[in-house]
């Protein structure tokens, strides 16, 4: 049975507020000066809420992104809503306009027949040479200011990417060429998933297709590993028509489907040629780790693995402060075979609630010794708390570390920085106050070496991004 609402629900009631760049308050420790000049950057849900009408689901609400600049010891942060034509739009008229992941239009269908869904600009965020770009599922994404997030305008990636084509979330990027990795997957009768390979300045260099049979599918996340990309494409069918008629929501229309099992496909990643297909057995995945091609020609793929499609529901629940659902995942390796996509084991690596894992940036696509990932202090509270606090898992041993952040603190996914950092934003439910928090990454369980206090709460977030001083 659902529990009184927690302290995180507190953060998310109310639409967040802006600030310009602002220096930060030190209350303990000093910044290391391996960040001098470096910037974090946030992205995540900063409005659920217009007047007395609630979005429908947490992937609905307007992206607002934080962005914090280190120099010589110290740290000034700035936190905007990404201005999307949608935001304006809604804004000025004070309600909701636009049909969403968890939202449906009210009234005559056909007053809203082909009305575009609403570019939220609220999962993530990649940093190029020249500008920040707001990531989102299934549009262009949207440009900002290095410095003071002032929005830009949609980017089409240099002219590279069609008007409102999908570009994903979850770029991922060769650290020792600079490319980057990413697909888009355009709806249809047939789906399309688009693969982009790009240079380090965003200009998309390659691209290629790759035809999807059956119901549309529900791809978020994807793996560079070695030579090749790997998507898994988990048994959630889309029923697409009544969507398109406005009579149910996207997310309300997915249906769980385990007899038809897990696709695999195995891309060439030079060549963004399809080289193997495969199917196992069923099971869902937001995130991914990282992945590899071992000397003996296996892939290794990690991932946090969900048993079944719950997680939906439970993140839909989010907002409201009363969690009921228990969405199971846990840390899973998967060996496979390139030529054939068959699935030679899958093992189960760590058996607790998690989510959003990283690896250091310079290892993305090779073997790595650390995963960092977002965990519950307490798995017996699993459905009724949302992930919590920052743990670092040991590939060779096994072993767990995990940081102590105290009860009714909840920290946003973890940013590796060089040589052994780990950023995060921790909101804090008892003084309903945010903080910037760096950890060494080598002694979590001893506590962050430095904590910001930032001038107003920041919402639980998605995703976010490091960006050096040599970039």
């Amino acid at each position: 049975m659902p529990r009184a609402k927690k302290y995180w629900a507190e953060a998310l009631a109310s639409p967040a507020r802006e600030f310009p760049l602002t220096g930060l308050e030190i209350l303990h420790g000093k910044i290391p000066e391996q960040l001098d000049g470096g910037s974090l950057y946030r992205n995540g849900p900063g409005r659920l809420q217009r007047g007395e009408f609630k979005v429908g689901h947490w992937f609905d609400g307007d992206g607002a992104i934080l962005a914090v600049h280190f120099a010589k010891g110290a740290a000034k942060a700035t936190y905007r809503y990404v201005q999307t034509k949608g935001y304006l739009a809604e804004s000025q008229a004070d309600r909701y306009l636009y049909p969403n992941y968890g939202m449906k239009l009210t009234g005559a269908l056909w007053r809203n027949w082909g009305k575009d869904v609403k570019n939220s600009a609220n999962t993530s965020v990649m940093a190029l040479p020249d500008r920040l770009l707001a990531l989102w599922e299934a549009g262009n994404p949207y440009a900002l200011d290095l410095e003071n997030l002032q929005t830009k305008d949609t980017d089409q990636l240099n002219g590279t990417l069609k008007n409102k084509q999908p570009y994903s979330a979850h770029p991922k990027v060769d650290f020792s060429s600079g490319e980057i990795y990413n697909f888009g997957l355009v709806y249809g009768i047939r789906s399309t998933l688009n693969l982009y390979r790009s240079n380090n300045l965003g200009q998309i260099i390659k691209e290629s297709q790759i035809s999807l049979m059956g119901n549309p599918p529900l791809i978020h996340d994807f793996v560079l590993a070695g030579p090749y990309i790997v998507f898994f494409i988990p048994p959630v069918a889309i029923e697409l028509w009544p969507v398109l008629l406005g009579v149910t929501t996207f997310s309300d229309s997915m249906r769980w489907q385990p007899e038809q099992g897990t696709q695999i496909l195995i891309v060439e990643r030079e060549t963004l040629n399809l080289v193997a297909k495969g199917v196992t057995e069923p099971f869902f995945q937001w995130h991914f780790s990282n992945g590899y091609l071992t000397d003996a020609g296996h892939l290794v793929i990690e991932m946090v693995r969900y048993e079944d499609f719950k997680t939906n529901e439970y993140l839909q629940q989010v907002p409201t402060g009363l969690t009921s659902i228990l969405a199971k995942s846990s840390l899973s390796r998967l060996i496979l075979n390139p030529a054939n996509a068959k699935v030679l084991a899958i093992e189960e690596l760590l058996e607790r609630q998690c989510d959003f894992p990283i690896v250091p940036a310079q290892q993305v696509g090779k073997r790595w010794q650390h995963t960092y990932l977002s965990l519950q202090r307490n798995d017996e509270q699993a459905a009724e708390e949302i992930l919590n606090t920052i743990g670092r898992f040991e590939q060779d041993t096994g072993e767990l570390s995990v940081a102590d952040l105290g009860e009714d603190a909840y920290a946003s996914e973890a940013i590796h920085i060089e040589p052994n950092y780990l950023l995060t934003v921790v909101y804090k439910g008892e003084t309903n106050s945010s903080e910037v928090q760096i950890f060494n990454s080598n002694g979590l369980e001893h506590g962050p070496v430095c904590r910001l206090a930032l001038p107003q709460v920041i919402p639980p977030s998605f995703h976010g991004c490091w960006r050096s001083r040599t970039a």
